[in-house]
């Protein structure tokens, strides 16, 4: 039990970024024959493939971006082509160099213009983008004005067709909310901190076992409830456009909520009952959780399901984190070695990672690989 959690921990500790889900983004708009084509690739994920940062100052500058402007272009046409009906379609013209801020970072621009043979009535897919170096990166393909949710795209998963008559994606979502806890090492180690001393009560300025596994789980229910209630009203308000603040904050602040709910592990500080800090910490989560969907720009009736199936993917994400860590907390939970050794041990890491990713984040610094 002690190995799996050491494991874990060294898993985690692995990954020098949180939080950095690798998508791209896909909008077509149809018209009669003719067809345009929009797709937005993070520059981080095309730095990692074409080495953008000539310099190698960590920073992409537009001049490095330019320059390699047709490597881009010839890494987006192998990895996304379409059919019309499945006929090809003629391109009109090359993609004019672009940028624009999402809410996890910089994205490149790349729109084509394609004219058909016949009145488009379908799409079909074949998605390919980094899928010999990035297994877990995803495509999200809509069609502009369709009603339907949109198309989560597993890169070398073969043909996938868009319909405006057709609804679908929920599936998908709710896998790329699993995903998205999988991948996001800010919110895994929020919810490790939680459950480590889960298993304790508050003695003072000290942790003491609980005396039984129903105050355990009684305990676990309360912080997973809190958590879960206060990030999904953010992450609603997010998706939907509502609120908007600053990614470079959020980020900065869901780092924070790490960094104080592990030193509250080593030495408990904050006043009332557990449950409530996290109810606070998990709205911000909740908007940090929202960038995937808000970058989609869905509003009203077509946004519901894509919210739906990721929020439910997020919630089947945190359960497994339960599942696999509470079991083996519990049964530990009256051992010094436990108490003394594997807590503060993971809690002092976390912290430590936490405190990098603040700077990190706040001042924009590059402090991990």
């Amino acid at each position: 039990m002690i190995r799996c959690l050491l494991w874990l921990t060294l898993l985690f500790a692995g990954g020098a970024q949180a939080h950095q889900a690798s998508e791209a983004y896909v909008i077509y708009r149809v018209d009669g024959t003719q067809v345009q084509q929009r797709l937005d690739v993070a520059l981080r994920d095309l730095d990692r493939d074409l080495a953008l940062d000539a310099d190698g100052d960590g920073a992409l500058s537009w001049g490095e971006v330019r320059t390699r402007w047709p490597d881009i272009e010839r890494l987006a046409a192998d990895g996304l082509q379409f059919t019309a009906d499945g006929v090809a379609c003629t391109s009109l013209d090359r993609p004019t160099p672009q940028l624009e801020e999402h809410s996890d970072g910089t994205y490149a621009v790349l729109i084509r213009h394609w004219h058909c043979p016949s009145p488009v009535q379908a799409l079909v897919l074949d998605y390919r983008l980094f899928a010999q170096t990035d297994a877990a990166h995803r495509g999200l393909a809509r069609l502009e004005g369709s009603p339907g949710e949109p198309l989560v795209l597993v890169p070398g998963a073969g043909p996938r067709r868009l319909h405006a008559a057709e609804g679908r994606g929920l599936g998908g979502f709710i896998v790329e909310g699993v995903g998205h806890i999988a991948g996001g090492l800010d919110h895994v180690l929020f919810l490790v901190t939680l459950l480590l001393v889960a298993v304790f009560r508050r003695d003072g300025a000290v942790w003491q076992p609980r005396d039984g596994a129903r105050s355990v789980l009684a305990e676990t229910l309360k912080l997973v409830t809190a958590f879960t209630l206060a990030h999904s009203v953010t992450l609603g308000l997010a998706a939907g456009g509502f609120i908007d603040p600053p990614a470079a904050a959020v980020e900065s602040l869901i780092a924070l909520t790490v960094l104080l709910a592990a030193l509250d592990n080593l030495r408990p500080f904050v006043p009332g009952p557990r449950w409530v800090m996290v109810a606070m910490f998990g709205l911000v989560h909740g908007v940090g959780f929202a960038g995937p969907l808000k970058d989609l720009g869905l509003r009203g009736g077509a946004l519901v399901l894509p919210l739906l199936g990721f929020n439910v993917g997020v919630e089947l994400g945190q359960l497994a984190v339960v599942a696999l860590l509470l079991p083996p907390a519990l049964l530990m939970r009256g051992q010094p070695i436990y108490r003394r050794g594997i807590v503060p041990v993971l809690s002092a890491g976390v912290a430590a990672l936490a405190g990098v990713w603040c700077l990190e984040r706040a001042l924009g610094w590059q402090l991990l690989g």
